[in-house]
């Protein structure tokens, strides 16, 4: 395990160590693990396929398994994501990133928005995961975007997240801040999409981040160290 100092521990531990491309190899994934447990990142973020071998190569350590549900466009059905939700637990997942329906949202069907949060939020806590859902920022005016936080908070959620990283944009400082302004202090927020350096991290914890979701994570913890 890699020595790192207390300031760097403890930006590393707000981290979602992230590899969501399309084409990674088992080979990245297992590359992904291990800077998880040498830099003590919180979680790896992988799709669902990636799920038991991540939990296998992480078994003993602090680093959880985060798995992503109905991703990127959160247009399945309920049912699916549900049952996405309850097989990525049996196979190691702690933590499940779920992405809202946002067309449901945009078309102000809010029960069946906060309806299909809720359903994966019954799964994962019934199971001793936690759930962060994804309200996908970029596609969202600023009235939408509460909306879409008070949703899910009704529904639940441990974390609201910003961005899948598959759409139009990432996260902003601007709504990290709305976001956090929203729920308050009893529901995490993720800033994720985008964020690839230090100062971009640090910025979005300074607006009510408290975690981050990035695929530059040992980057950002090695600019910390070089200070």
């Amino acid at each position: 395990m890699k020595t790192i100092n207390e300031p760097a521990r403890a930006r590393a531990l707000m981290i979602d160590h992230t590899q969501l491309a399309p084409d990674a190899t088992y080979q990245q994934i297992d590359t992904l693990c291990q800077e998880a447990m040498e830099y003590q990142f919180a979680s790896v973020c992988v799709h669902p396929i990636h799920t038991e071998r991540c939990a296998e190569e992480l078994m003993g350590t602090s680093v959880q398994v985060c798995t992503v549900v109905g991703f990127p466009l959160g247009t399945n059905l309920t049912a699916s994501k549900v049952y996405e939700a309850r097989e990525a637990i049996a196979l190691g997942a702690t933590e499940i990133d779920m992405v809202m329906n946002i067309g449901a949202l945009k078309s102000n069907d809010l029960i069946s928005v906060q309806d299909d949060v809720a359903a994966v939020v019954e799964v994962c806590h019934d199971n001793g995961a936690i759930c962060k859902v994804i309200i996908e920022t970029c596609l969202l005016s600023d009235s939408e975007k509460v909306n879409a936080c008070g949703l899910a908070q009704a529904a639940g959620v441990d974390f609201v997240k910003t961005s899948t990283g598959f759409s139009t944009g990432g996260a902003t400082v601007e709504d990290v801040r709305l976001m956090r302004q929203t729920v308050g202090a009893s529901v995490g927020v993720k800033a994720a999409g985008g964020i690839r350096t230090l100062q971009a991290a640090e910025a979005m914890i300074e607006a009510g981040a408290n975690r981050i979701g990035a695929s530059a994570s040992v980057r950002i913890i090695q600019e910390l160290l070089a200070q």
